[in-house]
């Protein structure tokens, strides 16, 4: 039995130009996974799906041996899920990659789609894929929602900011203080703040950090908002 290489094509081909659209957008707000990344994982998906499609022209046991399809999807998904949580990591209280991950785990079952050759459904999925992390990206701009970063004050050690005073600093830049930690540095010099922040007026944040610049007791600062 001869392998329909134009066939086997076609998939390949439908599943690399489905993960390279979703990749670039990736690519477009620069995450880590972006790209080509998401290009293999859909090729890569593609190409373990058609050693089931095909698997007449590489183990012809006719119907003494059936195999299972969906076993080969399921192994895909369990993979990916490794590969998906590398992207994902703790900054602070913050934690980002969320939605690369998302998008690499629909991309791999998107290449399921391709590699059976469900043409159409994948694509699709591709273009609502697409428009989640595109489109849904300007609603969610637009929802009333409350904004998390971290902050970190340090001082001279004998002229601290009292916390009350900080606190109140915040709440006048409209920010509310929802955990807080303290530390001194290793060579006993410099009192620190750590806390969490959050505000419903994202542009605060170059404010706040206009404010904490331009006061002599602030010795260093450091301000960071989260991600997707």
């Amino acid at each position: 039995m001869t392998l329909p290489i134009q066939d086997v094509l076609r998939h390949m081909l439908a599943a690399l130009a489905a993960g390279a659209v979703i990749g670039t957008e990736r690519s477009f707000h620069g995450r880590a996974a972006g790209f080509r990344t998401h290009t293999l994982v859909c090729l890569s998906s593609s190409l373990l799906m058609l050693v089931t499609v095909y698997q007449a022209h590489w183990f012809p046991a006719g119907d003494s041996v059936r195999m299972d399809p969906t076993r080969m999807a399921q192994g895909i998904m369990t993979g990916i899920g490794f590969l998906g949580a590398g992207v994902i990591f703790k900054e602070g209280l913050t934690v980002r990659g969320l939605t690369t991950a998302a998008s690499i785990w629909i991309t791999a079952a998107i290449g399921v789609l391709m590699g059976v050759g469900l043409y159409l459904p994948g694509a699709i999925a591709a273009l609502l894929a697409l428009g989640v992390l595109s489109l849904f990206r300007y609603i969610e701009n637009r929802f009333p929602t409350q904004v998390y970063a971290n902050l970190k004050v340090t001082f001279a050690r004998d002229a601290p900011m009292p916390e009350p005073q900080l606190r109140s600093l915040l709440a006048a830049q409209g920010f509310k203080v929802t955990s807080q930690g303290y530390e001194v540095t290793a060579d006993g010099g410099y009192f620190e703040y750590r806390l969490a922040i959050r505000t419903v007026r994202p542009e605060q944040l170059p404010r706040l950090a206009e404010t904490l610049a331009a006061l002599h007791l602030v010795r260093s600062f450091d301000v960071s908002s989260g991600g997707d």
